[in-house]
């Protein structure tokens, strides 16, 4: 049962932004709630944005996934990845062509290609490293002697862990450790809790933080970024995060949902009485 404070705030809630493994699938299994959030949102015109630190995947094979859920006709345009913050962090940063040795997916591969940078294996400026499903020992090596070398060090997310739908399996956080230890570089994170994720989501939905809640299952990411920036926040437990986390947390969230039913029952609840 949610508290008059808690109701309140989500009434004056104008759009929501929602990270995707863990509160929308796990793995390749859309979670329960999937399709009737997504026809809710569609239906009563409310904007949103998907924001994921997993940057192996491009914006466009979202789009796909999302399509093979049931979930159709989403615009590219509302889905902001730790690699594409790591794009425009770079094209800021450093100049039309700079060469840039990545360890990652396809999908970070092809978004540094198309914004302008160029992707080679040796004479790098930058390391750009993400999830690496491939990850092997001669990537790690390649890859540390560049940054032992001098090169910049820049990582699309520090996640520890990711969700599949067979359990927990290593994240990019666990690829930025490895080459931090044998490099003895820190690297620069893009993706969740840094402000540039929030940022770029809230230009999608065009509201203030205020009018905004971001739907996450972490809470040193998605919930105390959040919050940072003021948005409202709720954690469900479809993901990373426990109850019992969230009540340790020195981070803790506004509301917390057992997953997208609840959520949805909420939101609803509260459009109604408007």
């Amino acid at each position: 049962m949610l508290d008059a404070h808690t109701r309140s705030r989500l009434s004056a809630i104008k759009a929501l932004v929602f990270d995707m493994d863990g509160v929308l699938w796990r793995g390749e299994e859309g979670l329960p709630g999937l399709g009737a959030m997504f026809a809710w949102l569609t239906t009563q015109a409310i904007p949103y944005a998907l924001a994921t630190n997993n940057s192996s995947t491009h914006p466009e094979q979202y789009v796909t996934k999302l399509a093979r859920l049931g979930i159709h006709g989403v615009p590219v345009e509302r889905i902001v990845t730790s690699g594409i913050a790591a794009v425009r962090y770079l094209q800021t940063h450093y100049p039309p062509g700079t060469r840039v040795h990545v360890v990652g997916m396809g999908g970070l591969r092809r978004l540094l290609t198309e914004g302008g940078l160029i992707v080679v294996d040796d004479q790098a400026q930058v390391v750009v490293a993400g999830l690496d499903t491939e990850w092997t020992y001669a990537k790690a090596s390649k890859a540390a002697s560049l940054l032992r070398d001098g090169v910049d060090f820049v990582g699309t997310n520090g996640d520890s862990t990711y969700p599949m739908s067979e359990g927990l399996a290593p994240g990019a956080g666990s690829i930025l450790a490895m080459l931090s230890t044998a490099s003895g570089k820190t690297p620069l994170l893009m993706g969740k809790p840094q402000p540039a994720m929030f940022e770029a989501a809230l230009a999608v939905v065009v509201q203030p933080a205020s009018a905004v809640l971001m739907v996450g299952d972490r809470l040193d990411t998605d919930i105390a970024g959040a919050r940072a920036l003021g948005l409202m926040t709720a954690l469900v437990l479809t993901g990373i995060a426990t109850q019992a986390d969230a009540a340790q947390s020195q981070t803790p969230p506004d509301v917390i949902f057992d997953g997208l039913p609840e959520l949805l029952t909420a939101l609803q609840a509260e459009r109604d009485r408007e």
